[in-house]
């Protein structure tokens, strides 16, 4: 066949019309593929996208979002009573909160010179000629002056540098630096949580506290969150937020830690809307595993004036951080996605007769028979005047697109 015939055939080809051809194939194991198929067809579009995923609905994952958090406790440090003050960081509140559980304080700190600690990297020196003057060393304490000194007491040497004396890490080396106890009241410390969340495209505003004018602030006074009993309470103890995250108290007090507080709202706009209500989860999200960097640690300093000098205290406080992270989702019902997605799975059914063709075709036709009735060319179909003078086997009426193979077929 020469390359224009081949085009020829192509091109006229391509003009063809195909009509589908129903056709009765009577084989009970078919027969149960196909309804097998079509039952799992069928129940996925039920089950899962109308009734699980609510295909029906227009839905909105993005919502706005507010946070506003406070604490509440007190608690006995030696002679002092700490409050929210004291412990908070910010104390403004916000989607990020921290309570300072332990501290290690380095008093007495004044602008001087001193030794720079020997674990920085080429500290050590043995005279002036190592130490280049007004060198910084972003690992170090300060800025060198280009002396070489002795490290305090020791008989080693390192470069003198210029800072707030005396270096923290030497202060924690001969005990200058006071590392107070774990605030172990701090376990029943309280968490308020107030959230709004707005879903623009169906214009709802929800909250996670229900409007009471009459005994809404008495009733936040005395509640404490329980997802059954009080739902609209988003009071939480810090006990119980460690807890539900699967951590212990006593650790976080000495390592500190950072716990993501997820709000969840998964609301079904079709209900009624006391039906929107978040759901609380909780989870350690910094690594800890041995790791040097685990935990959650800061350092501030407060100043004051002694005799006319600046001095400073620093504060390097272990404590547990929460980030709220609020996550959203609505849905309502729309005629636009219904159809859709009803129009999918109408279609979707017509796999099960791909599938069973391929089986009869490919496993079941053993002699070309199911083949020969299944697809037609009416170019190859004699003309009425050849029907009368060839003897066939079988009598097709084109009439009927119809083929019913329940008998003189071998299954």
């Amino acid at each position: 066949m020469g390359l224009l015939e081949f085009i020829k055939d192509y091109f006229l080809g391509f003009w063809d019309y195909e009509t589908p051809k129903v056709m009765v194939v009577k084989n009970k194991k078919l027969g149960v593929i196909y309804r097998g198929v079509q039952f799992l067809v069928i129940t996925y579009f039920i089950w899962y996208v109308f009734i699980s995923q609510k295909a029906y609905q227009d839905s909105e994952t993005r919502p706005e979002s507010s946070v506003y958090t406070k604490m509440k406790g007190t608690a006995l440090q030696g002679d002092h009573i700490l409050d929210m003050v004291e412990y908070v960081r910010p104390s403004e509140g916000g989607d990020v909160i921290s309570t300072i559980l332990r501290r290690e304080v380095t008093h007495n700190q004044r602008q001087g010179t001193c030794a720079e600690h020997f674990t920085v990297p080429s500290a050590n020196c043995s005279k002036d000629a190592d130490c280049t003057s007004r060198e910084v060393n972003f690992d170090g304490n300060g800025q060198r002056t280009g002396r070489c000194v002795p490290y305090y007491n020791q008989a080693f040497k390192t470069c003198e540098i210029q800072t707030w004396c005396p270096i923290e890490d030497y202060a924690k080396s001969v005990v200058v630096a006071f590392r107070e106890p774990a605030l172990a009241e701090a376990i029943n410390f309280t968490v308020y949580i107030k959230n709004a969340i707005h879903f623009p495209k169906f214009k709802v505003l929800r909250g996670n506290i229900k409007p009471n004018k009459r005994n809404g602030q008495k009733y936040l006074n005395k509640c404490h969150y329980n997802e059954k009993e009080h739902p609209y309470c988003p009071i939480f103890r810090l006990g119980y937020i460690a807890e539900q995250a699967r951590e212990k108290f006593s650790e976080l007090c000495r390592t500190g830690g950072v716990i993501g507080v997820f709000i969840n709202w998964k609301c079904d706009l079709d209900l009624d809307p006391s039906e929107c209500t978040p759901t609380y989860s909780f989870r350690r999200l910094d690594l800890r595993k041995n790791l040097p960097s685990s935990g959650y640690n800061f350092r501030f300093a407060k100043y004051y004036s002694k005799d006319g000098e600046e001095f400073r205290t620093l504060i390097k406080a272990f404590g547990i951080r929460l980030d709220v992270i609020v996550h959203g989702h609505a849905g309502r019902f729309s005629i636009i996605p219904t159809i859709i997605n009803t129009v999918t799975a109408m279609t979707s059914v017509g796999i099960c007769s791909i599938i069973c063709d391929w089986i009869m075709l490919t496993f079941i036709d053993k002699n070309d028979i199911y083949s020969d009735r299944k697809f037609d060319d009416d170019s190859k179909v004699p003309s009425p005047g050849q029907l009368l003078t060839v003897p066939t086997e079988f009598t097709i009426s084109y009439g009927s697109n119809h083929s019913d193979l329940s008998e003189g077929v071998a299954l």
